[in-house]
């Protein structure tokens, strides 16, 4: 068992990132005793741990969220990670068309270094 700044510290993450995720009710706030700090156990670090590597992954909270009511549904999350992995093969398609339009920018500034006004901002302002 630790306190919230001693996890927050071996998560490496801030208490109030901990504090939010309570008031978001990812995870469950210990009971606080009359006298002394609250006890955070392991099964609060594992829960962290989970949120914070499937943020890492590009789940939203809501959809940790989901994840966590839906942890004993395997069928389930499998859908959640599926419909997660269409959103990031998009985002990979959209980050490659605009990666081929920056490169074709670019390179025709590097051969046109004397035209005015330059061709990126021309194309960016149109």
């Amino acid at each position: 068992m630790s306190t919230i700044g001693k996890l927050a510290n071996e998560l490496n993450i801030n208490v109030e990132t901990i504090r939010y995720y309570e008031r978001q009710g990812l995870i469950e706030q210990p009971v606080k005793p009359k006298t002394g700090y609250r006890d955070y156990t392991d099964a609060h670090k594992k829960q962290l741990t989970f949120i914070i590597n499937a943020k890492a992954l590009g789940f939203t909270l809501n959809e940790i969220q989901s994840l966590l009511l839906l942890s004993n549904d395997c069928v389930k999350v499998r859908s959640l990670g599926l419909k997660k992995l269409a959103v990031i093969r998009h985002k990979i398609k959209r980050l490659q068309k605009l990666e081929k339009v920056i490169v074709e920018l670019t390179n025709y500034c590097e051969l046109n270094e004397a035209v005015k006004p330059c061709p990126i901002i021309d194309a960016l302002s149109d």
